[in-house]
């Protein structure tokens, strides 16, 4: 089975808290990995973090985003190479914590549009950049792995055909690509084709409802999006995603003003034992 993890975004988005109880309950639960977000680069910190995870027997990816202030398709020279060397240093703490794969829409400033679709020069900021990321990458024993998001996040890579060409034009080995299901719902024409299109450079899945609750509860076909990894032979990590009312300044940015589980808890092994009779169904058949 691929492994599975859970992102920490219902509990954190810092990892400034103590939460050794919510680790444990991660690897009693019968998690693999937990998916941890990089907002700041003390490398202590994460190094702190990797021994505690190491010492659970918990494995760990990573994900960042960048604000406007990094933005690799920024008009401002200096704000692009600011977010180079800020991509940079996550990769660093990446390695610090113990992560081979940092994942996320690294390539524009998050919700930051000009109202206009990207131009030719923008793409081409993003992907320079990238590439001397990706390279940088190389040396830490990191992989890449780009998501794309929907229109209302982004406007550099919104589809798995943005996404797949900047993979291409990145042309590095160590930049490869993620595939989140509640974006896809949101895109694609077609799920499972659009699997299938992102299969060679597929690095990492999230599983995401389609309204960032537990997975199989609302009315994303996930029998569709299961069945196509199996088809193209998907072996990589797969993470819950998901987001609450906690913490608030993350349920602002997410837009939810609502409960949408009972509990993280509760999420998290209810998604778990959905993904993983999801793995057994498609063995069994």
């Amino acid at each position: 089975m691929n492994k599975i993890g859970m992102n920490m975004f219902v509990w954190t988005m810092t990892m400034d808290e103590d939460l050794s109880d919510t680790l444990s309950f991660l690897k009693t639960s019968g998690f693999d990995f937990v998916e941890t977000p990089i907002n700041d680069v003390n490398l202590v910190k994460w190094q702190n973090l990797g021994q505690q995870l190491k010492d659970l027997g918990l494995g760990v990816q990573t994900c960042t985003i960048c604000g406007h202030e990094y933005s690799l398709i920024s008009p401002d020279e200096r704000v692009r190479r600011e977010g180079i060397d800020f991509l940079k240093k996550v990769v660093d703490c990446s390695q610090a914590v113990g992560s081979t794969i940092l994942m996320g829409p690294m390539y524009a400033g998050f919700k930051t549009f000009t109202g206009k679709p990207a131009t030719a020069e923008e793409w081409n900021w993003s992907v320079t950049g990238m590439r001397e990321v990706a390279e940088y990458a190389e040396e830490k024993g990191v992989v890449l792995a780009i998501e794309y998001l929907n229109r209302f996040e982004t406007y550099l890579l919104t589809c798995v055909d943005d996404l797949v060409r900047y993979v291409e034009d990145v042309n590095h080995p160590n930049c490869r690509a993620a595939f989140d299901t509640f974006h896809a719902n949101m895109e694609e024409k077609n799920i499972a084709d659009a699997i299938r299109k992102v299969a060679p450079y597929l690095a990492h899945v999230q599983i995401s409802e389609n309204d960032r609750s537990t997975p199989g509860r609302g009315h994303i076909n996930f029998d569709e999006v299961f069945g196509a990894l199996q088809e193209v032979g998907y072996e990589g990590p797969i993470a819950i995603e998901a987001f609450g009312p906690n913490p608030p300044e993350l349920a602002a940015a997410t837009h939810i003003f609502r409960p949408m589980f009972d509990s993280p808890e509760q999420l998290a092994v209810d998604g778990l034992a959905f993904i993983k009779n999801q793995m057994i169904e498609l063995l069994n058949d």
